[in-house]
């Protein structure tokens, strides 16, 4: 079909080569494809929103840290774990960011995280997997406040 030089008018098979073979005059067989398309992204995202804000966090929980941001861990990157802990819900700071109760070598860091790096926790079926153990949380008692006196 194509000779030699530039033909200015593209192939129907270029154009269409996604869709179903269907006779040309079925114009409105596109757009109805269009639409289609249209709304299953549109939910799509709408899924991905409500899976995203779903989660209900309160103080308390266990959750567990992303690894993601950590340099000092002197191993290579396949070898290191995606997530650490569980540890506990300290305090909420707005609907974006959480303070965790942080144990063991992480203490020195920040314990202010993003919710994008924590996710919640889900203790292992006694049931289903009896050989497995369950970490043993210690948290740290609060030292009783006392007030100073002037």
């Amino acid at each position: 079909m194509l000779e030699k030089g530039w033909n200015p008018r593209p192939s129907y098979d270029t154009l269409k080569k996604d869709l179903v073979d269907i006779h040309p005059t079925a114009s409105s067989f596109k757009l109805i494809l269009d639409k289609a398309r249209h709304h299953a992204n549109r939910l799509m995202k709408d899924c991905f929103k409500y899976a995203k804000e779903r989660w209900d966090k309160f103080i308390a929980d266990l959750v567990l840290m992303s690894t993601l941001n950590f340099n000092k861990i002197k191993c290579p990157k396949k070898f290191k774990d995606s997530y650490s802990g569980p540890f506990m819900i300290k305090a909420l700071h707005g609907p974006n960011a959480v303070q965790l109760e942080l144990t063991g070598q992480l203490m020195n860091k920040h314990p202010a995280f993003p919710l994008s790096l924590i996710k919640p926790y889900s203790s292992s079926d006694k049931e289903l997997f009896p050989l497995r153990n369950e970490p043993h949380l210690k948290y740290p008692l609060e030292k009783n406040k006392t007030k100073r006196k002037l």
